[in-house]
């Protein structure tokens, strides 16, 4: 029996590239492909995907309460993200969610393939950076005294990105940023960039 797969992404294009390479590919049949959650979960028990390739922004409803949807209505589908976002908040909202994996738009054509095949044998594929940030986020210090916001902002710092470019990553405003980085050097009790960079990397909370 081929292993069905369904589609759901808001690009008509990437979902073309997508079907064409999974169709042509021994043992694959997509089943179903949609640009919005709504029309997926409708046709779901139609459908019966065996793995499901979902992006995350999505017009409506996003792909997180798609997965989880998902997992309620059918516990036996898999889910894999394919999506441009490698932002820690999203990455583990998914995974909390119920994705059994999860990928970057730019990976080479056989990687999906590849990741497809080894979810249905009981992996969990997932791109270099995601695996790396998860592995991360588990040798960290969980008792830290930051927020999980105000760790995403340092963490940024850290690497050496302006207030600017964090504002826009996080989609806050920059005066949000600044005062993250007061409540940043009041828990930590530090008087500069440099220090709270330090202290964090000692205490494992970056």
């Amino acid at each position: 029996m081929p292993i069905r797969l369904s589609l759901v992404e808001d690009d008509h294009l990437i979902r073309e590239a997508f079907t064409d390479l999974l169709n042509n590919t021994e043992d694959f049949l997509v089943v179903s492909s949609y640009s919005n959650c709504e029309d997926y979960l409708r046709n779901l028990a139609i459908d019966r995907p065996d793995v499901v390739l979902m992006d995350l922004e999505l017009p409506r409803m996003g792909g997180v309460e798609g997965i989880e949807r998902t997992k309620k209505l059918r516990p036996q589908t898999q889910l894999i993200v394919v999506t441009v976002y490698e932002n820690d908040d999203l990455v583990f909202k998914a995974l909390c969610a119920g994705a059994g994996g999860y990928l970057t738009k730019n990976m080479p054509p056989s990687r999906l393939i590849e990741a497809i095949r080894e979810i249905r044998q009981g992996g969990a594929p997932m791109s270099t950076n995601i695996a790396r940030m998860v592995v991360a986020s588990f040798q960290k210090n969980h008792h830290s005294p930051l927020t999980a916001r105000e760790t995403e902002v340092l963490e940024r710092i850290a690497q050496g990105k302006s207030y600017t470019t964090i504002a826009d990553e996080l989609f806050v405003d920059k005066e949000t940023i600044r005062t993250h980085i007061k409540n940043i050097y009041w828990k930590l009790e530090v008087h500069s960039k440099a220090e709270a960079i330090e202290k964090a990397r000692k205490e494992r909370l970056i």
